[in-house]
């Protein structure tokens, strides 16, 4: 690879060792890629929880911080794996949550910014028209490439800190322009009302396209998508299809036509989609209601925005959960400090549901033993993602719109 004379003052030394290192391990990464140099980030987000790096990921930043590790860039955190208030309730084990609060004390010794949100997008940071930055989490990175047009691959939990500390990243996947024109158009014929909706038609063509490099051309649509359909839609295609990218015409920065979207190349043909109505209820009816139990059901993955935490306040108000249905929520600090502030926690939690700040579900501590214990069986909930992305856990997920969720957990009874 090529360097610049600041990347071989990095190789050198002349940062620190710990600098060095992630120069060194960005290196083999780029040669792994074929990577000709590296790029400049301005941003970096990185998973960094115990259930996800466990004893050897922590001994591994215990070891950073003492050689001197500092962000070089603004550095935030994915979502943690649990809620410090709730480790008792939910079961989750001493020792563990122990190593999470000092995972969390390294991070920050070395400046990260412990935000513990997978939406980052929505209440932290949002990069610009062709902006570089090194980003982990496979919703946001979908979202920073598509919606805001930045630039980003997956980056694994080693490799964001990396950048973290170099301030850069190998120049490949969606870094170079030709990556990212479309390969394929979807021309979007259904109604599309519920956030569940936008998941289903991720699940639909992130199933039948599993590729990194794919890149569908959403189209057709009879208005323009809010910012939580689009997460919902984003979040489902990296999930089903482990896609990184996706354009919307008239809405995404680099899809203002089709032919701009597709790359302007005349004479090429390409696959075209139509997704409908029936296409949609049928997605719906694929899942299967396992033994009928309705006793968990879920609004997490990605987290709730402020908006999401308005419509759930409303659709829960004077109601209660059933006596025997668990319902979650989670969503990050900010967005529950200014639910509280408006009443919405106050609503939710009024009809029995249980907030978790700083968390996702699906990456919760001590989760299986936890299903267990409390005999879930089925989980419904309205993200396509985590009823995708929550199988290893032996839970039998349901899709279902978010108003029926509400109903299912209020009533106990699942149709």
């Amino acid at each position: 690879m090529e360097l610049t004379p600041g990347e071989q003052a990095i190789l050198g030394g002349g940062r620190g060792q710990a600098a060095q290192r992630a120069l060194e391990y960005q290196l083999e990464v780029g040669r792994f890629w074929d990577a000709k140099r590296f790029v400049p980030v301005t941003n970096v987000h990185m998973m960094g929880d115990i259930e996800v790096m466990g004893d050897a990921g922590l001994e591994y930043l215990r070891g950073e911080a003492k050689r001197g590790a500092r962000c070089a860039v603004g550095t935030t955190t994915n979502a943690r794996c649990m809620d410090f208030a709730h480790c008792e309730r939910l079961g989750q084990d001493a020792g563990e949550a122990a190593k999470e609060r000092e995972l969390i004390a390294l991070l920050r010794r070395m400046d990260v910014v412990t935000t513990d949100t997978c939406i980052n997008y929505q209440t932290v940071y949002q990069p610009h028209l062709g902006e570089h930055v090194a980003w982990g989490d496979t919703g946001t990175v979908i979202y920073a490439n598509s919606v805001f047009g930045a630039r980003s691959n997956f980056e694994s939990g080693p490799a964001a800190f990396a950048a973290a500390l170099t301030g850069r990243t190998p120049e490949y996947g969606f870094h170079i322009s030709k990556n990212r024109k479309g390969s394929f158009t979807v021309e979007l014929k259904a109604a599309l009302d519920d956030l569940a909706d936008w998941g289903a038609v991720g699940k639909l063509v992130g199933e039948s396209h599993q590729s990194y490099t794919a890149v569908p051309v959403f189209h057709g649509y009879r208005r323009t998508p809010a910012a939580d359909e689009l997460k919902h839609l984003g979040a489902a295609l990296a999930s089903y299809g482990s896609m990184a990218m996706f354009h919307f015409v008239g809405v995404t920065p680099e899809a203002p036509s089709i032919d701009a979207a597709m790359g302007g190349v005349l004479g090429v043909s390409f696959e075209k989609l139509s997704i409908t109505d029936e296409d949609i209820k049928r997605t719906f009816a694929s899942y299967s209601l396992g033994d009928g139990d309705a006793r968990l059901v879920v609004f997490s993955g990605p987290q709730q925005s402020l908006f999401e935490m308005k419509r759930l306040a409303c659709l829960f108000k004077n109601r209660k959960i059933n006596p025997g249905t668990s319902c979650f929520v989670t969503t990050n600090s900010a967005v529950l400090s200014q639910s509280r502030d408006l009443g919405y926690a106050k609503a939710l939690e009024d009809a029995g549901v249980i907030i978790l700040e700083g968390v996702c579900f699906y990456i919760l501590q001590n989760l299986s033993p936890m299903r267990l214990a409390n005999r879930w069986s089925n989980l419904v909930s309205n993200s396509a993602k985590i009823v995708n992305i929550i199988g290893a856990h032996r839970f039998n997920t349901i899709l279902r719109r978010t108003a029926d969720c509400v109903d299912v957990a209020c009533s106990g009874v699942l149709r």
